[in-house]
């Protein structure tokens, strides 16, 4: 696939494998540089000889925050202009809320919230200068509804797009466009090797989870989504002179996003009475 544009420059994180890989190479193989961000120097030396001279690696942990910083900087100066910045770096926790300790809690937002948040602080300074550019993140459809079992994995997504809905609102006049990308399930090994999952020990949630637990990891390598595809369709969102603020990717995540936001309005509706109870009688409009 090409693009219908003009070449562009992409800084991508975490793209040693998953949905990181399959965008950078889709870019590449469209003709655009990709910078990809990886965690080792085996990484590096292997994303580095995907594309030669339009696939450059540096090695970056995300959740530093004056590395992050100096890696835009040094991008900006020594490759060019970054167009388009797709924050990935991520992972995935699976347990029982009250099972997990608070550690694998702050381990998770340290990644997948602040590590993004340090990213797209890091290139929104240049955009804005510049007046144009294209900040993306992978969320997930888990960043839109729930289920049992990823209460600290469903806490960074929403975290995460609610912080990238409000940083659009507040730069969309700089004709910067923002982008919460929410995958379902993809063929990676985000349920293997990319997920943290905390021990069993409370017999009680045995029979929510244990099931959970298993189909997941059955499931894993044979998902429904193609990562390749998920990669064209970025591009065609980053080409697109009207963007989305949401792109939901794969079917079952359609499906799965639909079902949890309908619950939730119709339990608005089904208690908007005692909603609208709350106001002063008189319905003066209090500032908050």
């Amino acid at each position: 696939m090409t693009s219908s544009n003009a070449t562009k420059t992409f800084l991508i994180t975490g793209v040693s494998s998953g949905l990181g890989r399959a965008f950078a190479e889709t870019a590449l193989d469209a003709g655009h540089t990709v910078v990809g961000t990886v965690r080792t120097a085996a990484d590096a030396d292997a994303f580095a000889s995907v594309a030669p001279g339009r696939g450059l690696a540096r090695q970056l942990d995300v959740t530093g925050d004056d590395a992050v910083f100096a890696a835009v900087n040094d991008i900006e100066a020594t490759v060019g202009p970054i167009d388009v910045a797709i924050a990935n770096a991520g992972y995935g926790h699976e347990g029982v809320f009250e099972e997990s300790p608070m550690s694998e809690l702050r381990a998770q937002f340290e990644v997948n919230v602040f590590g993004a948040a340090a990213t797209i602080k890091a290139v929104l300074p240049f955009m804005r200068r510049r007046r144009r550019g294209h900040i993306l993140a992978v969320t997930s459809m888990g960043g839109l509804m729930t289920v049992p079992g990823l209460a600290y994995y469903h806490g960074s997504k929403y975290a995460l797009e609610g912080i990238l809905e409000t940083v659009g609102k507040e730069v969309k006049a700089f004709g910067i466009h923002v982008t919460a990308v929410e995958p379902g399930s993809f063929r990676t090994d985000w349920a293997g090797r990319s997920m943290v999952r905390t021990d069993r020990s409370i017999p009680d949630y045995d029979e929510l989870m244990n099931p959970v637990r298993a189909n997941r990891l059955a499931a894993s390598g044979n998902q429904l989504g193609n990562p390749r595809l998920a990669g064209e369709a970025i591009l065609v969102v980053v080409d697109s002179p009207n963007p989305p603020a949401h792109l939901v990717l794969g079917s079952d995540a359609l499906r799965l996003v639909a079902i949890g936001r309908a619950a939730v309005d119709q339990e608005i509706q089904d208690w908007a009475e005692l909603s609208r109870s709350t106001d002063f009688p008189d319905g003066a409009q209090i500032g908050r």
